[in-house]
């Protein structure tokens, strides 16, 4: 239930919700609270005051709060009632110095408790406050709180507590105002509700945004698991939607774009497998048909020669396939090394062209050699980069039209750091859509393979690896059914001592042309 994206992002937003939900609640009712106990007091507090002040306006040199309040209960009352019924539930207790009620002001229902004998600690009908409480009065001069008041309350009470002093500042009784704070309490379970409620709503909001969104991120990513599972059973069409301009969408046509290379991958495979068995059993089948003519009798003694030359000639074939299929398993597996030395790269290009001169001869083509210097020394290993400008230089000539023309150059780059080696060729040319594929394992244009009957896609392949591995990279250029230029860089060393060029041939010239 919870392996997968979708159900761990939904718990996980389902937990957050609850945390947040729970921790908002609990510190709204807490400020909520302080809010509201900070506003009580004040009000009680401002009652309590006015109450005094009242009182002290007429205080005699020794105040005998009781024959104060039988002279002006009435008056007192009346002020005193008005003053609480500005504020909802506020009843204002007014004692003596012994603790007995001598007045009460308030809500009619809710003073009620306090002149009917009702509560635990009553003389006559009167409640009484606890001594303990007025020293206390007496001593800090005003207190407040949310309590009993030493069990004068069935339950906690927001109050104030100011004590009624003389003229000679001696200690006559005290004023306690005070809220019901079960109705108070009410109100403030009220407000929770409200915050639980719109909390709740958002979070539902949010739980609800979620699963929208994550949805949707994770849709492509169940698709391309099932493009994957396809993949494995050998099916590259499958592609994933590809929908947006957000990360997820860069992803699946990353992903489609992968998809698009194991297709070509895959199809290069079977065509190379169709191309190489095709090009060891001709030769084979060659090769046997010959053997067996030879053994037999069936071929003349005096063309015997001439048959061997033919095998010899496809031995040589094969030898080439699997010289070429053993660089690509050593190239892939990372076991094949490089010897990195000195050597001159304008004498390489000289000497590949030499090689070639009968097939130049051939084609009538019109050939060119410009070097910048006689001689330019570069840094790698000799035989790989012999064996990747011998292909280049090959297949400049299979592609080249009859007494096109045929051009290698040599010049500094990078100011006089690397050596760049291009060749050039009039001819067939590769098109636009082939030229991103030229150099993938196995690859070979349709047209191209009317013209290269003997290659199977992994020459070029080959030779950019080895660039590559040489710090470098082979770029191409082209215009179909006209001109192809292919060329690569090496890093040129600078110190151009007798001891590195020994055994090198003298150059014969910075540029020559040869015309057919």
């Amino acid at each position: 239930m919870f392996k997968s994206i979708f159900s761990r992002y939904m718990i996980t937003f389902l937990v957050i919700d609850i945390i947040i939900l729970l921790a908002s609640t609990s510190l709204v009712a807490i400020l909520l609270r302080q809010y509201d106990a900070q506003d009580k007091f004040t009000v009680l507090q401002n009652i309590s005051e006015t109450t005094i002040e009242l009182i002290e306006e007429d205080n005699a040199d020794e105040l005998d709060i009781d024959s104060y309040l039988e002279d002006n209960h009435e008056r007192l009352s009346r002020v005193l009632k008005a003053v609480a019924a500005n504020e909802d539930h506020t009843v204002i207790l007014i004692c003596n110095t012994e603790g007995q009620l001598a007045l009460v002001c308030g809500n009619e229902i809710e003073t009620r408790q306090f002149t009917s004998g009702s509560s635990s600690s009553t003389t006559g009908g009167v409640s009484r406050i606890s001594k303990q409480f007025l020293t206390k009065v007496d001593n800090e001069n005003n207190i407040k709180d949310n309590a009993k008041i030493d069990g004068l309350f069935n339950e906690d009470h927001y109050y104030f507590a100011k004590e009624i002093i003389d003229s000679k500042g001696a200690f006559r009784g005290a004023v306690i105002s005070f809220f019901v704070t079960a109705t108070m309490d009410d109100q403030l379970e009220l407000i929770i509700r409200t915050v639980v409620i719109v909390a709740f709503v958002m979070a539902v909001a949010s739980i609800v945004a979620a699963f929208i969104i994550t949805r949707r991120n994770v849709a492509p990513l169940a698709k391309m698991s099932e493009v994957a599972s396809d993949f494995s059973k050998g099916n590259f069409e499958a592609r994933v939607p590809e929908k947006g301009n957000d990360e997820i969408s860069e992803l699946a046509r990353s992903f489609n774009s992968m998809a698009d290379s194991m297709q070509r991958l895959e199809e290069s495979r079977r065509l190379f497998l169709s191309n190489v068995s095709h090009d060891l059993r001709t030769p084979m089948t060659s090769i046997k048909g010959f053997i067996d003519s030879i053994l037999s009798g069936a071929i003349p003694e005096e063309q015997v020669p001439h048959y061997l030359e033919v095998v010899s000639s496809e031995i040589r074939r094969l030898s080439r396939l699997v010289s070429s299929l053993m660089d690509i398993t050593k190239i892939e597996a990372g076991e094949k090394h490089f010897v990195m030395k000195q050597f001159d790269i304008c004498e390489m290009a000289r000497q590949v062209i030499i090689s070639f001169e009968q097939k130049l001869e051939e084609k009538k083509l019109d050939v060119i050699f410009d070097a910048e210097e006689d001689n330019m020394y570069v840094m790698g290993d000799r035989d790989a980069i012999y064996q990747v400008m011998y292909n280049l230089c090959d297949n400049a000539i299979k592609f080249s039209r009859e007494r096109g023309l045929y051009e290698v150059e040599l010049r500094n780059i990078d100011r006089g750091s690397k050596v760049r080696f291009s060749i050039y060729n009039e001819g067939q040319g590769i098109s636009k859509e082939d030229l991103p594929f030229v150099f993938e394992r196995f690859y070979k244009s349709d047209r191209s393979r009317g013209i290269d009957k003997t290659g199977v896609g992994l020459g070029l392949y080959i030779s950019q690896t080895i660039i590559e591995q040489h710090g470098g990279k082979i770029k191409v250029e082209s215009e179909e059914g006209k001109w192809c230029r292919f060329e690569f860089a090496l890093s040129k060393e600078i110190d151009t001592t007798p001891e590195r060029v020994e055994e090198e041939t003298p150059a014969k010239a910075g540029r020559w042309k040869k015309n057919k």
